[in-house]
């Protein structure tokens, strides 16, 4: 099926024909016709299967045939758990609303609010949001909800990950019960199956390949170290590896920017984004990694869901992740569209209990894979001491002491 025949309109078809896209992704195919239809549903699809266009762009097609919004007025909500997804979303969505008189805005946390104040005061058609700050920006009066048409939840398994339930059970409260609900998730946890039912009227459900079945795709390397050389082997294997992009992650904010001074020392340009940066830091870093001027991008589990790279060759985990769904998301960055991708973690034997995690939520074992030059260091046996020595020796010691004392007392 072409993208002529799901039935958006002529200034979308031209936007994608320019784009160079043929023919729509899976989860495209099956969400444009039932979003056109006004259907509430649920798609279970990951990051990279082309999932915010099959959002936006019947979004935008059925927001072309309404009214403008009127003064802090908003028409569509799309809620998104970070930052840099957010922004990302709002870059898409502008590049597909190029032919239309669309007005959209992105608003998050770490920037500056006035100008997100600014923007809203005439309204927009599109808004694209974080929970937190979009409850901030309700309680000043910068929101009006009331004419809202269209709730898009993407990502809804990340934000729960994140504790956002009460400000998106808030933010529902204010919405109107007539509008389209749209949920969009990696996984259907039973958590995920709740807040649908509260949220969604008579979905449709679409579940195309889910998380676990992409990371089958991905060859996945276990490389047993010691803790103390992981920097070490990480920067042996950008050295002797011929990769333009490695995504790294690490489990601290302290982590990554120790790990990116010693590889920006070691002349590989290196960048690291956490919560700790500021905004305008992550930016600067997820574009500088895009381009191509930064060889390493450091990140904790924060960055797993907002960095979406094309061809992105290896992900590599410093450290393992404490959650293990974690590691799904982290590695799913890579092997994107049917191509190849590769995932090393680096283990260190205080990792055992993680690394069981992860294979049981995968159901598979690894195979622990040493790289020369770089074997652990062998535990020293542990030698087990008869226990009625140590029984006797105490007792002895008591009584010789208990005697001492007996002696003291029929001296006085």
């Amino acid at each position: 099926m072409s993208f002529s025949a799901l039935g958006l309109c002529t200034e979308l078809l031209n936007t994608v024909a320019e784009k160079g896209y043929t023919q729509p992704s899976p989860i495209q195919n099956e969400a444009i016709p039932a979003i056109l239809q006004r259907r509430d549903i649920i798609a279970i699809a990951q990051t990279g299967t082309g999932k915010t266009a099959s959002f936006s762009l019947p979004i935008l097609h059925l927001l072309a045939a309404t009214p403008r919004p009127q003064t802090h007025g908003v028409r569509a909500l799309i809620i998104a758990p970070t930052r840099e997804l957010a922004a990302q979303v709002a870059a898409n969505v502008d590049n597909y609303s190029q032919h239309m008189n669309m007005r959209t805005t992105a608003v998050f946390g770490g920037v500056r609010i006035e100008p997100q104040l600014y923007a809203l005061e005439q309204g927009v058609d599109i808004l694209i949001a974080t929970p937190g700050r979009l409850v901030d920006l309700y309680k000043q009066g910068a929101i009006n909800f009331e004419h809202l048409e269209i709730l898009v939840l993407d990502e809804a398994d990340r934000m729960l990950d994140l504790g956002f339930i009460e400000s998106i059970h808030f933010i529902q409260s204010l919405l109107p019960e007539k509008r389209q609900t749209l949920l969009f998730s990696a996984t259907f946890t039973k958590d995920i199956k709740t807040l649908a039912t509260a949220m969604l009227n008579n979905p449709i459900t679409i579940e195309l390949a889910t998380a676990h079945d992409h990371i089958d795709s991905i060859t996945q390397l276990l490389h047993p170290v010691d803790k103390a050389r992981k920097n070490a082997l990480l920067l042996h294997l950008i050295n002797q590896n011929d990769w333009a992009q490695i995504l790294v992650f690490t489990r601290t904010k302290r982590g990554a920017d120790s790990l990116r001074n010693e590889l920006e020392q070691a002349g590989i340009a290196a960048e690291s984004i956490h919560a700790n940066r500021t905004q305008q830091a992550r930016t600067l870093a997820l574009d500088g990694f895009k381009s191509g001027r930064l060889k390493v991008l450091i990140g904790t589990d924060l960055a797993a869901r907002g960095i979406d790279i094309e061809q992105l060759p290896c992900v590599i985990n410093v450290d393992l992740p404490y959650v293990p769904e974690d590691y799904i998301h982290r590695i799913g960055r890579t092997g994107r569209a049917s191509a190849k991708g590769l995932a090393i973690s680096l283990f260190s034997d205080d990792e055992s209990k993680q690394l069981k995690s992860i294979e049981r939520l995968l159901g598979r074992q690894f195979k622990k894979t040493i790289v020369a030059g770089f074997a652990p260091t062998p535990k020293p046996p542990v030698i087990k001491a008869e226990e009625n020595l140590y029984g006797n020796f105490e007792a002895d010691d008591n009584s010789k002491r208990k005697g001492r004392s007996k002696g003291r007392k029929k001296r006085r």
